[in-house]
C-alpha cells in the first residue's frame, strides 16, 4: 500500500470542493476587472474630447474663422483679427501712446509717528483711497521712514491696485516711487497731505514730486492726421474697429505717412482650428472602437463588446454629425465620414464655405456654454456630459454599481476560502488518522513477517 501524505490529498480535495465555485467567482472578478478598465479609459477619453470641444467654443472675442492683420510698418503697433474683422486695408497715424503715470519723491524725511495722519492718494478719475501714516512703523522704532511709508501705501485696504508704491536709491538718495495702476490721463496721482501735523514729511508730500513719466493718452487718427478720425483714450489698447484689436507701441512722428494695416482671411488658420476638431471626434471614435470590439482569433472580446449604453453613445455622436444647425451642416463646410465612419477635412471647400458664408462657419460649431450651449459642439457636449457628469452621469453611475459588485465579490471570495479552509482541515484529520492507521498496519505486519520467520 503506498504511503499517504495527508496535506497533499486534503488540498487536492478541498481544491476539488471549491474549484465550481472558484472557477465561476475568478470568471467574474476577471470581468469585473476589465470592466473596471474598460471605464475609465472610456472616462479619460471622453474628457479629452469634451475638453477640446471647449477649446474651440466660439464666443463674442473668439471664432474659429482666424484674420491676419499686419501693418505696412512695424514699431508703432501690432494687430490680431477675428471673423468679425472684415478684409480690407486700413490707414492708421499715431499721433501719441498711452503712459502711466509715475512721480517720485525724492529724500522723504522720517519723522516722529506722532506726526503721522491720513495721507489721500487720489487720481484723476475720482478715485481715491486713504493711507494712515500713524499706523505705519512696522518695525517700532518710533519713526515712519520711505519704505514704510510705501508698505503703508501698498496695504491700504481701499488701494486694490490703484497705486504701486516703491522705494529706489541711487548715488546715496533714495526716493519714494508712485505708479499708477492705470494708464492715460484718468490715472494721474495726486497727494492730499493736509490731513498730517505740519512737518517736513507734509511739506514733502504736498509738494507733488517729480514726474518720471507724465500721463497721457492715445491719440489716433483713422485716416490722415487733422482730416481722419480722431480718437483719444486713456489705453494703447484700440478697439474702435469691429473684430480688430490694435495695441499702440511708439508714437509717429509728423509728416510720416499713415500706417496701412491689412485684414486677410487666414486660410491655413481656420483648417488648423477644424482640423483640431476632427482629429478629436476620430481620437473618440478609435476608443469606442476598441472598446466595443467583438474581437477574433487573435484579438479578444472587449469588455463594452455587447454593452448597449457604450453602443448607444456611439450611434449617438454619429447621428450628430450628420444633423443641420442654423441651417448649416458639416458636411456643406467640408468635414464629412469615410466609410469606417472617421472624419476627414476637404480644405478647399471649407475655404469656399466661409468665403460664402463669414459666420456660418461659427454658427455650424457654437459653443459649449453652461447655459447657451449651441451648435454642433454643443450637441456633442450634452451627448458626453449625460456620461461624465459627476454626480449624475452614466460613468458615475456605472462607477457605483461595479464598486458594489467588487464588494460583493471579495465577500464571495472570502467565504470561499473559508469553505476551503474547512475542507482542507477535515480532509487532513481524515487522512492524518488514516496515515496513522496505515504506519500501525504496517507494523502489525512487519511483526507477523518476524514472528513467522522465527
Amino acid at each position: 500500500m503506498a504511503d499517504i501524505t495527508p496535506s497533499s490529498m486534503a488540498a487536492q480535495l478541498a481544491t476539488s470542493y471549491t474549484a465550481r465555485a472558484q472557477s465561476l467567482l475568478t470568471a467574474q472578478t476577471k470581468q469585473a476587472q476589465a470592466t473596471g478598465t474598460a471605464l475609465n479609459k472610456l472616462q479619460t477619453a471622453l474628457a479629452a474630447f469634451d475638453s477640446a470641444l471647449g477649446a474651440l467654443s466660439a464666443s463674442s472675442t473668439k471664432s474659429l474663422v482666424q484674420r491676419n492683420a499686419t501693418f505696412s510698418t512695424t514699431g508703432y503697433a501690432s494687430a490680431t483679427a477675428n471673423a468679425m474683422a472684415q478684409p480690407g486695408n486700413y490707414a492708421l497715424f499715431v499721433e501719441q501712446v498711452a503712459t502711466t503715470h509715475q512721480v517720485a519723491l525724492e529724500d522723504l524725511p522720517a519723522v516722529p509717528v506722532s506726526l503721522g495722519g491720513p495721507l489721500v492718494v487720489q487720481l484723476a478719475d475720482g478715485t481715491n483711497f486713504t493711507v494712515i501714516l500713524t499706523s505705519a512703523d512696522m518695525n517700532g522704532d518710533g519713526s515712519i521712514s520711505q519704505a514704510e511709508i510705501a508698505r503703508a501705501i501698498n496695504q491700504a485696504d481701499e488701494n486694490k491696485g490703484k497705486v504701486t508704491a516703491s522705494t529706489v536709491t541711487t548715488g546715496g538718495t533714495t526716493q519714494l516711487v508712485l505708479t499708477s495702476g492705470q494708464s492715460g490721463l484718468q490715472g494721474r496721482i495726486t497727494l492730499d497731505a493736509t490731513g498730517l501735523p505740519s512737518s517736513p514729511l507734509k511739506t514733502a508730500l504736498s509738494s507733488g514730486g517729480n514726474d518720471l513719466i507724465a500721463a497721457s493718452d492715445a491719440v489716433v487718427w483713422f485716416g490722415q492726421p487733422v482730416t481722419g478720425i480722431r480718437l483719444q483714450q486713456g489705453s494703447n489698447t484700440v478697439t474702435a474697429i469691429d473684430g480688430i484689436s490694435i495695441t499702440l507701441t511708439k508714437a509717429m512722428q509728423a509728416g510720416d505717412a499713415p500706417l496701412s494695416l491689412t485684414v486677410a482671411s487666414d486660410n491655413a488658420g481656420t483648417s488648423a482650428n477644424v482640423q483640431k476638431f476632427v482629429d478629436a471626434y476620430n481620437a473618440l471614435k478609435k476608443s469606442l472602437d476598441e472598446l466595443t470590439a467583438n474581437g477574433n482569433e487573435s484579438t479578444s472580446r472587449a469588455a463594452f463588446a455587447s454593452d448597449p449604453g457604450v453602443r448607444a453613445l456611439r450611434d449617438r455622436l454619429s447621428l450628430i454629425l450628420r444633423q443641420s444647425y442654423g441651417g448649416q451642416t458639416l458636411a456643406q463646410f467640408g468635414i464629412s465620414a469615410n466609410r469606417n465612419g472617421a472624419l476627414t477635412l476637404d480644405s478647399e471647400k471649407l475655404q469656399k464655405a466661409v468665403a460664402a458664408q463669414p459666420d456660418g462657419l461659427d454658427t455650424l460649431f457654437g459653443n459649449t456654454g453652461i447655459t447657451t450651449a449651441s451648435g454642433a459642439l454643443g450637441a456633442f457636449h450634452s451627448a458626453v456630459k449625460n456620461w461624465t457628469d459627476v454626480s449624475s452621469g452614466h460613468l458615475k453611475q456605472r462607477k457605483t454599481s461595479l464598486e458594489t459588485q467588487q464588494k460583493s465579490l471579495t465577500a464571495r471570495q472570502a467565504r470561499l476560502d473559508a469553505q476551503y479552509d474547512t475542507a482542507y482541515t477535515r480532509y487532513l484529520n481524515q487522512f492524518s488518522q488514516l496515515q496513522k492507521l496505515q504506519s500501525l498496519m504496517s507494523d502489525n505486519s512487519n511483526l507477523l513477517s518476524h514472528l513467522g520467520t522465527t
